[in-house]
């Protein structure tokens, strides 16, 4: 198998720490802090579920669907709202590369197989 899997979950799961952990230095939201801290602390929980399946894509091939989920649920939303105006394009950035790097994962998910052979 190809180190593409392994170097698409690795890759993301630090680009996700170094972006989102500085978040937690901003200020909270007047309303509904609770909501953006829950983001980004189960944001930063996916960092090391990518971490996990970049070690050993086959065996934590199972987990790729729910990586693929992790990046669009927030992405596709993300986009549509800044498409519309309602998101600022700071917001609409980090949604194209979450789109992207689902889209990666879908790769590395096709690229690796079902079993060790």
């Amino acid at each position: 198998m190809g180190s593409f899997p392994k170097r698409m979950f690795r890759w993301a799961a630090i680009y996700g720490v170094i972006v989102l952990t500085p978040l937690y230095l901003l200020p909270l939201p007047h309303e509904k802090a609770e909501t953006y801290l829950g983001f980004i602390g189960l944001a930063l929980a996916f960092q090391g579920v990518f971490w996990v399946i970049g070690g050993d894509p086959v065996r934590y091939r199972a987990l790729m669907p729910w990586a693929i989920a992790e990046k669009f649920v927030f992405g596709l939303p993300a986009i549509a709202l800044f498409l519309i105006g309602v998101t600022p394009r700071e917001i609409g950035l980090f949604a194209a590369i979450d789109i992207m790097l689902g889209i990666g994962f879908m790769i590395a998910w096709q690229r690796t197989p079902e079993a060790a052979s």
